[in-house]
């Protein structure tokens, strides 16, 4: 049976450091996480084969959200990815420090510009305002990196700064953005998904107050509770928004593009002029017809 079922001996490979840090337990369920992460990359590979040319963009999103998710669990499922951080908080705790593990950050630094990314095409705001949305989640993510290794109580400094960018980024998603989606007609999904989102984001800061910020929680428990969070936010957005975009109009969208270019909301593109063999790069005079184009 040992052959069968191999015992994990992650800690015996990579052993883990003295006060608080991952259990055998613990490794056992990031190697759950990092399996279903795989599996939902190969789905999604897949899925995209079933999708036209012009709409896989939801899949190439999450596919490269899921296999790095697969990374990051991987690295941590394996022991690896972590430093250690001295504690003030003891409460509870095992020792006066403490395994982060920084990889899960990593993940974060991909995994919420994702999903901004992803209600940002949806909802049809500008650029500048999808650009301005990833740099509150980076500001978000790297505040709460930065307050992990921070072993005083100055840490909350930091949190504080992160939580304020996260509130920003909460009203450009929620309120800013549903008039741009109330335009191209997608309000009832873009709600949903992006309520979804935020729903899940406001648990972050408590796994993260309770665990790396706090020490009120374990290793284990606290790998547990983040790797739950992000099982349930990358794979159901994920499917939601492939099985989703289905029913969704690309053209009113805007996102429709034919091989000159992107097409404009009326769904048409001006295409090249055509042009007779032999001339030296003037056009004969003849216009190819406009023509609604298929989304790219």
């Amino acid at each position: 049976m040992a052959i069968l079922f191999p015992r994990n001996d992650v800690l015996d490979v990579h052993p883990a450091p003295q006060g608080q840090h991952l259990s055998e337990h613990g490794s056992d369920w990031l190697w759950a996480a990092t399996a279903l992460f795989a599996f939902n990359t190969l789905v999604l590979f897949a899925l995209k084969f079933k999708a036209s040319r012009g709409e896989r963009l939801w899949h190439y999103i999450w596919i490269v959200t899921n296999l790095v998710a697969t990374l990051a669990y991987f690295a941590m499922a394996a022991n690896l990815a972590w430093d250690v951080v001295t504690q003030r908080n003891q409460v509870r705790s095992h020792g006066p420090t403490r395994q982060i593990f920084w990889a899960k950050y990593v993940l974060w630094v991909v995994s919420f510009p994702a999903a901004i990314l992803a209600l940002g095409i949806l909802s049809g705001v500008s650029w500048a305002t999808i650009v301005f949305n990833i740099f509150l989640s980076w500001i978000w993510v790297i505040g709460y990196l930065v307050a992990a290794y921070v072993p005083s109580n100055y840490k909350w400094g930091f949190f504080a700064f992160a939580a304020l960018a996260h509130i920003f980024l909460a009203f450009e998603t929620m309120f800013r953005a549903r008039r741009s989606a109330n335009r191209v007609g997608i309000n009832r999904d873009y709600m949903m998904l992006s309520g979804w989102t935020n729903l899940l984001w406001l648990l972050y800061p408590i796994a993260w107050g309770v665990s790396d910020g706090g020490n009120v929680i374990g290793v284990t428990k606290s790998m547990i509770f983040f790797g739950i969070l992000d099982v349930v936010f990358i794979t159901t957005l994920s499917y939601a928004f492939v099985f989703l975009s289905r029913r969704w109009d690309y053209n009113r969208l805007n996102i429709a593009f034919t091989q000159y270019g992107r097409v404009p909301i009326a769904g048409t593109y001006p295409e090249k002029h055509a042009t007779t063999a032999g001339t030296t790069g003037h056009h004969s005079g003849v216009t190819a017809p406009h023509t609604t184009a298929p989304a790219v």
